[in-house]
């Protein structure tokens, strides 16, 4: 993607938005919801968050990026998984079925990669009720793909948790839980198939479901996302893997990296970096690769130099009569 163009957009991003007549707004880390009934408006804002905090800089396009990421796995998914999605108006927005979220993510992996690898090179040979043999390197394939769920924090980090802890911590059925975790590993396996089609390796991920007012499961959130997923490049993976080197990938882990080399790990006493320009457009170019590779079509920026005033246009339809 041009630099000039990621560069000229540096001062026209997204940081949070605030429409107060389509409802009063709930912030996640990276999207702004209202909830309007039984839909909920999405915004996808370009905000961006590690190690369960929001960074203070923003990223010129993300929010577009992981939206039309979102969307286009949402579809290529929704024959085996049913979802909230009900339309996106907007290359920032999701209009979906009004859910209450389960409060558990459920982290697939394939590959022993990140946090699991961090855990494992300290000695641990558990993770969520798994055990790992030893002998395993960074970065191999696992003997068949894991479910890790982890509790979802309102602050700091999240927990790993083991099957039966998660059904306790979220109030769940055993049968209700199993069901989701078929559905998370049943939704690893078409991404993993996916990526290879485009010559990656879908190497860990987190699904997230709800429930519908009426009682149906959905999922919910994103799939197969940049901020959900880590891929690797299949070109050279056995090479890299039997070498002892460092995979090529695109994922967020980059930005961990990054912070991690500044001195943040998210801890009580970490001081959290500012993100230089150059630094942010590097972000984005990472995210356009991503979205292009996974997805296999070319990403269009919308270059709008208000993008709060396009959204909102796109959302005049669900303005609350009389909100102003």
């Amino acid at each position: 993607m041009d630099t000039q163009l990621i560069e000229a957009q540096l001062g026209h991003t997204i940081e949070q938005t605030n429409f107060e007549d389509l409802g009063e707004p709930y912030r996640g880390k990276v999207r702004d919801n209202y909830r309007q009934g039984g839909r909920r408006i999405l915004v996808t804002t370009d905000r961006i968050s590690a190690f369960d905090h929001v960074l203070p800089q923003t990223i010129p396009f993300k929010g577009q990026i992981l939206n039309q990421t979102a969307a286009y796995f949402f579809e290529a998914t929704e024959d085996l998984v049913p979802n909230h999605v009900l339309s996106v108006p907007d290359p920032n927005v999701t209009i979906a079925k009004e859910c209450t979220p389960i409060p558990i993510e459920f982290v697939v992996r394939g590959y022993l990669a990140g946090h699991a690898w961090r855990e494992y090179d300290r000695g641990s040979r558990t993770l969520c009720g798994h055990h790992l043999p030893d002998g395993l390197r960074e970065s191999e394939q696992l003997p068949e793909p894991i479910l890790t769920p982890t509790t979802k924090a309102e602050e700091g980090h999240d927990q790993d948790v083991t099957r039966d802890e998660a059904i306790s911590d979220a109030g769940l059925t055993s049968s209700t839980y199993d069901k989701l975790a078929e559905w998370a590993l049943a939704l690893y396996r078409r991404g993993h198939e996916m990526a290879t089609e485009q010559g990656l390796l879908l190497v860990d991920t987190k699904y997230e479901f709800g429930r519908t007012p009426n009682g149906d499961l959905v999922l919910i959130d994103e799939v197969h996302t940049p901020d959900s997923s880590r891929y690797y490049y299949a070109d050279g993976y056995e090479d890299r893997l039997a070498e002892g080197r460092s995979q090529k990938q695109l994922s967020k882990e980059f930005v961990r990296e990054w912070l991690m080399d500044h001195g943040f790990q998210g801890r009580a006493d970490d001081e959290m970096p500012t993100l230089p320009d150059a630094f942010r457009a590097k972000v984005t170019r990472r995210y356009v690769e991503l979205y292009e590779k996974v997805t296999g079509q070319p990403f269009e920026p919308n270059t709008h130099p208000h993008p709060q005033d396009r959204i909102h246009a796109a959302l005049s339809e669900y303005v609350i009569p009389g909100s102003r």
